[in-house]
């Protein structure tokens, strides 16, 4: 059965829209909806692939699981459950349920579970559901915020805890290609947010080759409540990071689509003359460069003489255990 409807219709309530994935008691779930939980992005600290993991083990155990639940199967990216389900009822495609209360299609699109054998899976099960009747603008108010996570949001993936821990759909630019062609926004203002924090463009590429820059009010925007920021903020925060962080492909990409770049100060990385110097919070550049896993800077900084083995102040851990927190394989490898 649905359960009350926390993923859909922008213009449902905020209350009605509002959802914390990370506070769900996973202990208390049937097998399908944990299935569902651990297989998704919760946009929390508890974020890493050892849940997609287990998520995948359990499915494995239990391949039913994709039959007792339409969120399961979408989660799963299995289209012929999916099918299956709709044959049976057709509004499930546009019925909120599973663990978090979201549509279908957003746990597809948060679900970080698609088999090696059939990574085009889950591109033929979202076709289904948008050929049902499911929403690409779908999504859900996190922990009340007012920007919402939607379907695209999910499917660029990425944020505060890093690609490593919340990475990117491993079909994201084709499933964001699909869902803009249904009728996606391309203004994802928390898309724009979770992917600013790393040099990679090509989630704005796409955007803007689907009309980001002259776009108007998308449907989170008008819905009754919205409290979104404008897209002159929007835009001054995305200006204002690429400036800081040295990003300068990023402000040329912007301003060639009429986005205004005049007047910042762009700060390019530059190595500190002690590369070992600790900052106001306790790391050393060793230990930033190893979280964002940016391998160019961790070679440029032990070229310089940054001390592997220091730890910081704050947890007392290497730049080696920065970089395995943060699930940055390649940087662990290269800082052992």
């Amino acid at each position: 059965m649905g359960a009350p409807a926390r993923s859909g219709s922008p213009s449902a309530s905020n209350d009605e829209l509002t959802v914390n994935p990370c506070a769900v008691d996973e202990a208390s779930l049937a097998p399908a909806d944990l299935f569902s939980s651990l297989a998704c992005l919760r946009y929390g600290a508890s974020d890493e692939p050892p849940r997609w993991r287990e998520a995948a083990a359990l499915l494995a155990q239990d391949p039913g699981i994709v039959e007792r639940s339409v969120w399961a199967a979408a989660a799963a990216g299995d289209a012929r459950a999916i099918a299956a389900h709709l044959s049976v009822d057709p509004a499930l495609a546009t019925t909120a349920g599973g663990p978090f209360g979201w549509h279908p299609l957003t746990y597809l699109c948060y679900s970080r579970v698609v088999p090696d054998d059939s990574p085009d899976r889950p591109l033929a099960a979202a076709e289904l559901l948008l050929d049902s009747g499911a929403d690409p603008n779908t999504g859900f108010l996190h922990s009340g915020l007012p920007t919402p996570f939607t379907a695209i949001t999910g499917v660029f993936g990425e944020g505060e805890e890093g690609a490593g821990r919340q990475p990117r759909h491993p079909r994201s630019m084709e499933l964001a290609i699909l869902l803009l062609a249904r009728g996606a926004h391309p203004a994802d203002q928390q898309a724009l947010y979770n992917r600013m924090f790393r040099p990679d463009d090509s989630h704005l590429e796409l955007l803007f080759a689907h009309g980001l820059a002259e776009a108007g009010p998308g449907p989170w925007d008008t819905r009754a409540g919205a409290d979104t920021e404008s897209r002159a903020q929007v835009w001054r925060r995305q200006v204002d990071w690429a400036a800081q962080h040295g990003f300068t492909e990023r402000l040329a990409l912007l301003a060639e689509n009429g986005i205004d770049t005049a007047g910042v100060t762009v700060i390019l990385p530059v190595i500190p003359d002690d590369p070992n110097a600790r900052g106001a919070d306790g790391a050393t550049p060793l230990h930033h460069a190893a979280w964002t896993g940016d391998l160019d800077l961790i070679r440029a900084l032990l070229d310089a003489g940054a001390d592997r083995t220091v730890v910081d102040l704050q947890y007392g851990t290497t730049p080696r255990e920065w970089a395995e927190h943060a699930y940055q394989l390649e940087a662990v490898r290269l800082l052992s």
